[in-house]
């Protein structure tokens, strides 16, 4: 094995979803600078996130769906095609 490339510390991390003011506690190898104290009392590093479960269009079920089928018929429409059969 390569000596070095193995994360040194696999640790309780508290993540935040700054956009969904969501948090959760997980085990994880990432490097922090901040710290949180967490529901339990005690402190753990704290890791900011962009994006989670919580804020995701897919999870959320906001995510926006294409109407393909009504651009093809716009698209034939504007080009006098016919429909294919």
């Amino acid at each position: 094995m390569k000596s070095g490339i193995h994360p040194k510390q696999y640790r309780y991390v508290v993540f935040q979803d700054s956009s969904a003011d969501f948090t959760f506690l997980s085990r994880s190898t990432v490097k922090t600078k901040d710290t949180i104290v967490w529901e339990d009392g005690k402190e753990y590093p704290l890791f900011k996130l962009d994006v989670s479960s919580a804020s995701h269009p897919f999870y959320t079920g906001k995510q926006k769906i294409l109407d393909s089928a009504g651009r093809v018929e716009r698209f034939r429409r504007k080009y006098g095609l016919a429909a294919a059969e």
